[in-house]
Parts: C-alpha cells; sequence; structure tokens
C-alpha cells in the first residue's frame, strides 16, 4: 500500500527528517483558515507520480487563487484517480534537488540505499547515473556516509545528506517498509536540506504489526474514489498528459526518446508508460524488478488496459527492445490485448496500435503479428510518424 505525500511526511516528522510547514485541506474552504503563510504549493494528494505535469501541483500567492486552484485539483483525476484531499505546504526556493531512496532488493534480499544529485522530475530520466550501497551487514552510518560520497558530495553536504540517509532507514526497518523515497531533497543555497516531497510504500503482510500504519491505509481505502482504469503494477512509471497518442516502452531512454519523436514528428503524446524500470551502477547493472518473460507479458497487458480505456486515446505506439524471448511475451499480450478489444467492442473502436519491435529474431512474431489489425513497423522514426498520422485521422 503506497501512502499519501502528507501521510508519508507526518512519518518524516515523527523521524526527525526536516519537512516544510503544512497543512492538509479537505475543501477550498478550509484555505480561508490557512495557518501557514504564503505563498504556498497546494498538491493533490493521490498515490501516482507525474502530478506536476498533470497539473496537480499549483503555487499560489493568495488566498482567492488558492481556492479556485484547490477547485481545479479537486476535480482533476490523474491516472483514474480523484484526490479527496490535498496538502497545502509551505514554498521552498531550492538551489539544488537531489534523489534519495532505501528499497529492499528482493534478489539480494537485502535493503538498498539510492542517491543521486539529479532529482525532481528529472530523476527518472536518469536512472542510470543513480549511486547505490546494498547493507549487507549490521546498519552504521558509514553506509549513508558512503551513499553521500558515491553520490559526489563535498564538505557539510556529505553529512547533512547522510543524516537524512541515516533516518530513512531507521523509518524504513522500524516501520517494516517496502520502500522509503524523498525525491526531491531540496537543497538551499547556504546548504539547508528539506524533503520536498515523499514517498512510502508499506508491506501489506507486516500491517499487523504497525497498526498505525494500517490505519493510515485504511483511511485511503477509504478515500480513493476511481475512474474505471486497473492499477499499474510495482515500480511502472506512468505520466498523464493532454495528448491522443498513447506511448508504451521498456526502458526510460527508450521511453524518453520514442515520446521526443513523437512530438518532433508533430505528434500530441497523450501519456507516456515506462513498462520496464531498472537502477544500474556503473558496469554492475543490478535490476531490482522481475526480469521474467511473464512479468513482460503481464506489464504488456496492463498497460495496454490502462491507456486504452482513455477515451482521448486514438493511437497507442508500443516499442519493445528485447531478446527473443522476451519479444515473444510482449507480442502474445498485445495479440491477446488486441483479440480481446475485438471481441469486446466488435470493431467500431477508432483505437490504432503501432508496434515496433526489436530483437525478435525470427520471422514467425512477425507473421503472428501480421495476422492482427494493428501497423507493425520495424524502423522507429516511421513508426512514429504513422501513429501521428494515425491520430490525425
Amino acid at each position: 500500500m503506497d501512502l499519501l505525500e502528507y501521510q508519508a511526511k507526518e512519518l518524516f516528522r515523527e523521524m526527525g527528517i526536516p519537512v516544510l510547514p503544512s497543512q492538509r485541506i479537505d475543501h477550498p474552504s478550509d484555505l480561508k483558515g490557512l495557518r501557514i503563510p504564503y505563498p504556498i504549493a497546494l498538491k493533490s494528494q493521490v498515490r501516482t507520480g507525474g502530478r506536476g505535469k498533470a497539473g496537480g501541483v499549483k503555487f499560489v500567492a493568495t488566498t482567492i487563487d488558492a481556492v479556485a486552484a484547490a477547485q481545479t485539483i479537486f476535480n482533476l483525476p490523474i491516472m483514474g484517480e480523484y484526490p479527496q484531499v490535498l496538502l497545502a505546504e509551505s514554498k521552498y526556493n531550492a538551489d539544488r534537488e537531489f534523489y534519495l531512496a532505501v528499497v529492499l532488493d528482493r534478489n539480494a534480499r537485502r535493503p538498498v540505499l539510492l542517491g543521486s544529485v539529479e532529482g525532481g522530475i528529472e530523476a527518472e530520466a536518469s536512472f542510470h547515473r543513480i549511486q547505490q550501497v546494498v547493507v549487507d551487514r549490521q546498519f552504521s552510518p558509514f553506509y549513508a556516509r558512503r551513499l553521500a560520497v558515491k553520490m559526489g558530495l563535498q564538505g557539510a553536504l556529505i553529512q547533512s545528506v547522510s543524516a537524512v540517509v541515516e533516518k530513512m532507514y531507521h523509518l524504513f526497518v522500524d516501520k517494516d517498509l517496502d520502500l522509503v523515497e524523498i525525491n526531491p531533497l531540496g537543497i538551499s543555497a547556504s546548504g539547508e536540506v528539506m524533503a520536498l516531497d515523499g514517498k512510502i510504500s508499506a508491506n501489506d503482510e507486516a500491517l499487523g504489526r504497525h497498526p498505525e500504519i494500517a490505519t493510515l491505509a485504511r483511511m485511503i481505502a477509504k478515500q480513493v474514489k476511481h475512474e474505471d482504469v486497473p492499477a499499474l503494477p510495482f515500480n511502472q512509471n506512468f505520466v498523464q498528459l493532454d495528448g491522443n497518442v498513447a506511448i508504451i516502452c521498456n526502458g526510460a531512454g527508450l521511453t524518453m526518446a520514442t515520446l521526443d519523436l513523437v512530438c518532433f514528428a508533430g505528434g500530441d503524446p497523450a501519456c507516456f508508460l515506462n513498462i520496464w524500470p531498472t537502477y544500474c551502477e556503473s558496469n554492475n547493472c543490478v535490476i531490482y524488478s522481475d526480469s521474467s518473460p511473464e512479468l513482460l507479458r503481464e506489464n504488456v497487458e496492463q498497460s495496454l488496459e490502462l491507456v486504452g480505456n482513455d477515451k482521448k486515446v486514438k493511437v497507442i505506439l508500443v516499442n519493445i527492445i528485447g531478446s527473443p524471448i522476451a519479444c515473444e511475451a510482449a507480442v502474445t499480450a498485445v495479440e491477446s490485448y488486441v483479440k480481446r478489444r475485438e471481441v469486446s467492442l466488435r470493431g467500431k473502436t477508432p483505437l490504432h496500435i503501432v508496434m515496433r519491435l526489436i530483437g525478435a529474431g525470427d520471422e514467425d512474431l512477425k507473421q503472428r503479428l501480421a495476422t492482427l489489425k494493428l501497423h507493425f513497423l520495424e524502423d522507429l522514426e516511421q513508426a512514429t510518424k504513422k501513429a501521428v498520422d494515425l491520430a490525425r485521422l
């Protein structure tokens, strides 16, 4: 269960991690009794990323503007989820933004500390530069300082950032969590650190040992109001936009490159979804997600269902690069989705699918795609142009 940002920050505050003055907003009229000074940030409290790009975060300087912004955000679904509360938070002038996380590596069965000096909205595009430290023995502050040094920090920042990492680790262990993430950790011009956004994933199997976390989880279950959209599997990256071309890829770089090409071709992306995020360090690539073909097939199918249910999407562009086994799994998923959609909608839908596949290895997969009602192209530029042209029909 992913906690909301304001709940995560309550736990940060209890642990001594620096956070800004803030106030929960249940209704726009609550802003008339705001107890923190303007300017403030109003943030949608939903359990997904990409809030800023979707319009779920607004900065305001007066009560009138704040009430209007709150009314807009309360009525804005992000990935199918409407916020039931907002977070009003003091504005912070960050000179730099870092990324920090403590996550459980299920393959190594060890906690891992993650850090990067490229945080904020740029973090997803720079996963390959994230530094990591595996906690393979009894934890000590040495692990946190080692991460700070690997991030390239110097001087007083080593101590201030490692102190935050150390508190994140203790929170992670004390509450039996799956993930503690701060993105971004704001660094002021004077070197002050501040957790500007936070994410906590609770371990559902451990809720019985932590009634306070279970209470927070029940609050979310009661409050969340969804559109008819399936939930994303853990660790997929989804960003919702306003266009009509949905993009599904397996890799952060591939996703960004495809997004750029669609825009360069004059297209208007509706969303982009990376179904295969990884964390790597130098030459020792470590994949925290399950790399099985079964999971790839499941991720592709769920992603197609997600974006295919978005009424503004006219074209889905699927761009997959992988081994023959991975490509076979992706083709199986697309095949299943196309046939299921044809049956359920009896061919009346205007939705088009464009697929680009690299690494298939044999002609059998291409022949299977040729029998489906979709557009298969091996050249990426041709595929993006085709997707954009179809979206204009």
